[in-house]
């Protein structure tokens, strides 16, 4: 499982020229079954997504694929998660 964080860079004026290629890969990211979780960072900082069924290397391409990271309006960082406990609500994300 994974966190990814899309902070804004200094690029972060052109983001309304981008906008709707970055919702479309958001969306194929849902699509495809590896994206669980999508929002912003508060306040105004960027975004985050919660990422599974891939791996580090697979994960690296579709982030480097949005158009967001792509014309450097945001800074993407992934971080891995190893689940070891959940609530029994996200018991499905141990497995």
């Amino acid at each position: 499982m994974f966190i990814v964080l899309l902070k804004f860079s200094s690029n972060k004026a052109n983001a309304a020229q981008w906008m709707e290629g970055h919702k479309a890969w958001l969306q194929r990211g849902f699509d495809d079954g590896v994206f669980m979780l999508a929002g912003s960072l508060k306040p105004n900082r960027g975004g985050a997504v919660l990422a599974h069924r891939t791996t580090m290397d697979e994960l690296q391409a579709r982030v480097d694929a949005d158009p967001f990271v792509a014309e450097n309006v945001v800074s993407a960082q992934i971080m891995e998660i190893a689940p070891a406990r959940a609530d029994e609500r996200l018991g499905f994300l141990l497995g």
